[in-house]
């Protein structure tokens, strides 16, 4: 019976051992196997394959970062945000309506400035029979929240990176990117924001 139960804790003691050996990091070998079989084609360069600090932070924690650096990098993203020079935020609503319908944007062959593919991850309106649930309905946005200068700035940064207002969300960086100029964000904002956008009704 002894000799049973030394048996039994030396394999304890194994499992134990093998439970506190540290797992292997693989994300060097994926990202030096990317770097080695992907090419850079059209739009789509090989810069996508580098990390930036908001996301290596998410990567590295399940995009789950300790508070302190949330903050600190939620900080820098939303300085980098460029606002309009001539402080208008809002453009043309029916302009938005067409980008955030508009199935393409940041695919290889787009020359950029394309679409937004809002309703991808998103209920943009009320005559949407099919949309994504990644992110929050858009419907009754303004509505809900406000016509004002707050919401009205809130919505344009966060269109030109949701990762200053919340640092792993998965929404596209679009003026960060490049991937949307300055008037199309600005025609979003209005989709969100205009009283007499579908958006609001």
């Amino acid at each position: 019976m002894k000799l049973a139960s030394a048996g039994l804790l030396a394999v304890a003691a194994a499992l134990l051992a093998s439970c506190a050996t540290p797992q292997r990091d693989y994300q060097p070998d994926a990202l030096a196997m990317m770097k080695r079989d992907f090419h850079a084609r059209g739009s789509a360069g090989m810069e996508r394959l580098n990390e930036d600090a908001v996301q290596a932070a998410c990567n590295a924690h399940a995009d789950n970062p300790p508070q302190g650096v949330v903050e600190k990098l939620q900080k820098e993203q939303m300085g980098a945000i460029k606002w309009p020079a001539d402080g208008k935020l809002l453009g043309d609503w029916k302009s938005g309506e067409k980008i955030a319908q508009n199935g393409r944007g940041m695919a290889w062959n787009d020359k950029g400035g394309e679409g937004g593919s809002c309703y991808n991850c998103h209920q943009v309106g009320p005559r949407e029979s099919s949309f994504g649930t990644v992110g929050p309905s858009l419907y009754q946005f303004a509505k809900k929240r406000g016509y004002g200068a707050d919401i009205q700035r809130y919505a344009y940064g966060k269109i030109y990176n949701a990762k200053a207002y919340s640092l792993c969300s998965q929404m596209p960086r679009f003026g960060h990117a490049g991937a949307l100029t300055e008037q199309q964000m600005k025609d979003l904002t209005a989709l969100l924001m205009d009283p007499a956008s579908p958006v609001n009704q």
